[in-house]
């Protein structure tokens, strides 16, 4: 990933999270590692974030200093959880910005690891800021996505997201852009038959640029039936601040499946 790391100066809490919360959601490559051994169980005990005390059933407890705010867990080692704390599948979201579709997606499937790759730390200390507890069912990547898609074994991901890239829209940066043949080949690799690959951007050029990458390749079918289909979001499909800017033009959603 190109682009800058850093942007305007945190906040005190967002520095705060940095330091503590971070490590405890920092994703630590395992090359050939099944990546559902990247994500722990709830925690077993108690985890006090951000002056909000954490059951290990997830019940917050709100603490009425939350400057004192102190950040500890004990979780257990077991790489599948426990029951129903199992899970399942794990997703990759490459370039989560803000993360509030990360975010998303993971209070809404529980039960589905979530792997955020961005390099840009503004973005990851606003993600942090989204939670009153430890996600057990987040990891992040502060870094370039690759390095995470290169460590992954064969058919191990049910769902990649790529939303709103960087259009690199001058000619002599077009290599800078992620969707390439190169790079489709990676994520044919580590997606399972089925799989979902979902695309989104307000520029046009970079949407052209994409379909004709995407619709060439062997291993990708475009899932459209009509204009709608790619003029809309599906349902579990949230709405980004970046998306709101519509910054180039109009979004368009694409949803590609591993063949």
């Amino acid at each position: 990933m190109y682009g800058r790391r850093k942007g305007p100066k945190l906040s005190a809490h967002q520095q705060h999270l940095l330091e503590t919360l971070l490590p405890q959601l920092t994703l630590h490559l395992k090359p050939g590692a099944d990546p559902r051994s990247y994500f722990l169980p709830l925690p077993r005990g108690e985890v006090e974030i951000c002056g909000t005390q954490i059951s290990g059933e997830g019940k917050p407890h709100h603490f009425p200093s939350p400057k004192k705010s102190l950040l500890r867990s004990d979780f257990s080692t077991s790489p599948q959880g426990r029951g129903d704390d199992e899970i399942k599948d794990v997703w990759l979201e490459i370039g989560f910005g803000a993360g509030e579709h990360l975010h998303w997606q993971a209070e809404n499937h529980p039960h589905i690891g979530i792997i955020g790759a961005e390099p840009f730390v503004n973005g990851v200390a606003k993600l942090l800021s989204k939670f009153v507890e430890v996600s057990r069912n987040i990891r992040i990547h502060m870094g370039d996505a690759r390095d995470v898609i290169a460590a992954l074994p064969d058919a191990s991901l049910g769902r990649v997201f790529i939303l709103f890239p960087d259009p690199w829209p001058k000619t002599r940066h077009h290599k800078r852009r992620f969707i390439q043949t190169e790079t489709l080949d990676q994520l044919a690799r580590v997606m399972r038959k089925g799989a979902e690959l979902r695309f989104a951007s307000d520029d046009a050029p970079y949407l052209e640029w994409t379909l004709e990458r995407l619709l060439a390749h062997p291993r990708f079918a475009w899932t459209a039936t009509c204009a709608a289909d790619w003029r809309s979001r599906t349902p579990d499909w949230p709405q980004t601040r970046y998306e709101a800017k519509q910054l180039h033009g109009t979004p368009a959603f694409l949803r590609f499946v591993r063949r």
